[in-house]
């Protein structure tokens, strides 16, 4: 089983975007026997707080439920639970590498990395722009599910 954590700053918005969208991926392609999807962020800014609501409502409009779903903190022992990490934009990566110590398995990356057009992830708490953070989640979501169903 691949296990996949998706992580943003306050695990509110896009890492919970990530993983609701690539859990309904997966179910859709058949294939959720074969992934374990979380989510989680590098703050405890928004622990146990829900989805913002803006982003459940992007959701919901692709037929995707968030209900349930709680933000927590990565811890270091995340590291070893998962085989990819995914942040959302390099502040999120530099957080990975201190509180796990480092990448020594090359576990990490950026939600973008296998499209074709690598970098950040649009932040709708900024932006308010939950269309083109969907955009972004699909498209990324998109390429790891391609990527690791071919491997």
């Amino acid at each position: 089983m691949t296990r996949i954590l998706f992580v943003c700053l306050g695990n509110i918005c896009r890492s919970p975007m990530c993983e609701l969208y690539m859990k309904d991926a997966v179910e859709r392609a058949g294939l959720s026997d074969r992934f374990y999807i979380e989510s989680a962020a590098t703050s405890s800014e928004e622990l146990g707080n829900p989805v913002y609501p803006p982003a459940q409502r992007k959701l919901r409009e692709h037929g995707i439920s968030a209900l349930g779903k709680t933000a927590r903190q990565i811890t270091k022992a995340d590291y070893s639970r998962f085989d990819y990490i995914f942040g959302m934009e390099e502040s999120n990566r530099r957080s990975m590498l201190r509180i796990f110590g480092g990448d020594p398995e090359d576990k990490i990356r950026l939600l973008l990395d296998w499209t074709p057009r690598p970098g950040a992830v649009a932040d709708p708490w900024y932006t308010g722009d939950f269309e083109a953070t969907w955009l972004d989640v699909s498209e990324g979501c998109d390429a790891i599910l391609r990527k690791l169903n071919d491997d």
